[in-house]
Parts: structure tokens; sequence; C-alpha cells
């Protein structure tokens, strides 16, 4: 019990490890982008990322021409949701959402951060101009919570850690539905459907354990090139993609020890001639150790692992800096004032009292335990911490609104609503645990 405690404490201090620098580096180049965005450079933020780029053939049906930001949030973002999709099906299938018990906290935390925030949206925007943005407040960045818990230390419980993952995992799940639903329009029905029998295919390959990367990739471009072209936006293939990805192993960590041992063994065995050089039989024994380390991973842990980096280093921060510039602007606020106020209020209120409510209400009549570790006031916390959308409230704001007024105002409400609720939460969080004696 002790060893599968630690197994999981060293795997998620790991995870928290690259999404503490992942956060560092997209809280800099948000920064970054709104120090360029209202800088005498203003006009090349914008011009850049409306430059116009084309992959195809010209005047054929294989022709897709977008501006460099669309290329970021359609083509870039699909990969980050793809990595989304690859968490959610293995905290499904061997993680924190295995049974309901386990659960059931982070669904009920979930639903109370995604109702509320819209509730109070929806109660400050009705009948108003940017009503339709009621989706951009509803999502909690996990790379900024994570961070920020990493920034206290070993501090932090455990079960805190463990419970606003798995929250975040089930709310990105819900920020996805709302997008495929609400934030869809003029679907091609049958696009959709040819897209969908392809990943109907991919998952009944993965089924029978037929599984080709390469074939995957060629697959995987032809559906996120149809939902492209359907009206639904194409992050969505990235999630149902995900869910093809098979999760066996071809050998055993078991028959992986045996043969790992046999083969150190034999490597020893032979003499080192030259210190420099590897000989042929200990250069066939490295490649045999890399076949069967490569047959111990299945095929969606090591592409989580691979892409886990790249959409935290590079992928998130390139997003940061083309969606957050906004230029800083008090004019024009009284017609778009009220969606900044409400978009900032909803995130930090919103999530506060809904994740907190309804997962006092789960513990409260048993359909869910505390954490181990964990107290109240320092699930508080977390709850406030949740209220910290920034990627995922960028992203959608971009669906919802076409406007450049409205937009702006959305961003900085964002931008807002997620400083308060990220200071805020760390603070409460930071009083209730203990020092490290």
């Amino acid at each position: 019990m002790k060893k599968k405690i630690k197994s999981v404490s060293g795997s998620l201090n790991q995870f928290m490890h690259l999404e503490t620098t992942a956060s560092l580096l997209l809280f800099a180049f948000s920064i970054l982008a709104v120090i360029w965005a209202n800088s005498p450079y203003g006009d090349t933020y914008t011009e850049l990322w409306r430059y116009k780029l084309a992959v195809g053939f010209v005047n054929t049906d294989f022709y897709l021409e977008k501006s460099l930001i669309l290329w970021i949030n359609d083509g870039l973002m699909a990969i980050f949701f793809f990595v989304i999709g690859l968490e959610v099906k293995r905290e499904i299938l061997a993680g924190e959402l295995t049974t309901l018990r386990k659960a059931s906290l982070p669904i009920f935390a979930a639903v109370g951060g995604m109702a509320f925030p819209v509730l109070i949206f929806v109660f400050f925007n009705q009948g108003k101009v940017g009503a339709e943005g009621w989706g951009i407040p509803m999502a909690t960045d996990i790379a900024f919570t994570l961070g920020i818990l990493k920034l206290l230390g070993n501090r932090v419980p455990l079960g805190l850690k463990i419970f606003l993952t798995a929250f975040a995992i089930v709310d990105d799940i819900g920020a996805v539905l709302v997008i495929a639903i609400f934030y869809s329009a003029n679907i091609q029905w049958d696009l959709i459907t040819y897209a969908i029998l392809i990943v109907g295919v991919l998952g009944f390959l993965s089924h029978k354990h037929m599984y080709s990367k390469y074939f995957f990739f060629v697959m995987g471009f032809v559906v996120w090139v149809l939902f492209l072209k359907s009206g639904v936006h194409p992050t969505i293939a990235g999630i149902l993609l995900a869910f093809t990805i098979p999760m066996y192993r071809e050998i055993n960590l078991s028959e992986y020890e045996k043969e790992l041992t046999a083969q150190l063994q034999t490597f020893k065995g032979y003499k080192y001639k030259n210190p420099q050089l590897l000989n042929k039989k200990q250069l066939e024994i490295v490649d045999e150790i890399e076949t069967i380390s490569n047959q111990v991973q299945s095929p969606l842990q090591h592409l989580e692992h691979s892409l886990h980096g790249w959409v935290g280093y590079v992928i998130m921060p390139i997003f940061a800096l083309a969606n957050a510039g906004v230029v800083l602007s008090f004019s024009g606020l009284e017609f778009t004032g009220h969606i900044i106020l409400s978009i900032a209020l909803a995130l930090v209120f919103g999530n506060t009292i809904g994740i907190m409510l309804l997962s006092y209400i789960a513990i409260k009549f048993k359909f869910a335990d505390l954490p181990k570790g964990v107290k109240f006031k320092e699930l508080l916390g977390v709850s406030i911490l949740g209220g910290l959308g920034f990627t995922m409230s960028l992203f959608i704001t971009n669906l919802a609104y076409v406007d450049e007024a409205s937009i702006a105002a959305a961003k900085m409400g964002v931008i807002l609503g997620s400083l308060v609720a990220g200071t805020l939460g760390y603070m409460v969080i930071r009083i209730q645990l203990k020092p490290v004696k």
C-alpha cells in the first residue's frame, strides 16, 4: 500500500513540476502579449496574428487558408485537446475516475464549478449585448491551478492535489461538451458522419490490439480536416481521437523486469575494449532494451508523456501570446463594461460558491468522501482557485464573440477574474496549511 501511495505521489509531483514550469511560461507570455498589444508596436501584434497562411492546392477541395491565430486556435489547440482526451481516458481506466465513488466528488465539484458561473453571468447579461458568452467563465485552467499548488511545496496534502487534478479534468470534459453543442454553427452532418465513421474504425482497431501510429496520424489528420470543414470546432476531433488510443501493453511489468535484467547481465559480460565505443553485441543489446522499453509502455501513456512537454512548453505559451494581447482601454465601457464585470465575478464567486457548495452536499449526504488529510477550509481555497479559468476561458471567448469590442472586454474580464481567483486561492490555502517542520 505504501509503495502504491509513493508511486502515485511521485507521478503526481512529476506532473505538477511540469505544470508549474508550464504555468510560469504561460504567465510570462500572457504578460508579454498584453505589453506588446499596448506598446507603440501594438499594430504589429494585430497584423502578425491576422497574417494568412495556406496549405494544399489552390482551387481544389484540398486547400486551406487561415489567419495565423486560427491555425493556432484550430490546429495547435487540437493537440492540446488531444492530450486532455488522453488524460481523461487514463483517469477513467486507471486513475481517480475508475469508480463512481472515487469520481463522485470531482464530478459534483465540476458541476457546481460550471453551473454557478453560468448563472451569475446570465444574471448580469440577460437581454444585453454579449449574453452569448455564458460559457466563458465555466472553465478551470489546470496548468495554472496546479502550478499555484506547487508553489506551496510539500505542505499541500496529496489528497488535495489529486482532487484538484481530477476535478479540473472533469471540468474540461464539461467545457468540451459546451463547445461541441453550443459553440458550433452551420453543421454539415455528412462530414461529421464521415469523421465519426473513421473514429469508429480506429476505435475498433484499438480494441482488437491493432494499432499503428503512422496509420493513426494519417487518419487523425483526415478527421481533423473533416471537423474543420463541418462547422463543429476541430478541437473536438482531438478529444474523440484520444479515446481511440489503446492502453494495452505488449509485455507486462514482470516480463519487462525479467528481460531487462537478462539483457543487462549479458551486457556486463562483454569486456570494454574501447571505453569510447560499444561493440556490435552491446549495440544490439541497447537496441533490444529500447524495444522492450517501448513495448512496456501503452500507446496512450507513451503519447501523453511525449506530448505533455510540447503542450506545456510550446503550444500553450504560443496560444497565450496570440490570444491574451488585449488593449487596455476604458473607452466604450458603457457598452461592454458589464461583460468585464460579469465574467470576473462569475469566475471568482461562481466557482467558489459552486465548487464548495456541491462538494459539501456530496460529502454531507455520503455521495463522496472528503479527501484524506484535507480540511474543508483547504477545499475552500481550491474552490477559489477553480475560478482561474485563463486558457479555456480565452479559447471560448474567441468562439462566443465575433466583434472586437466584446472579445477585448471578455479577455479583460478573464484576466481580472483569473488574477483575483489565483491570488485569493493561494492566500487561503497558504494560511490553512501547516508549516513544514
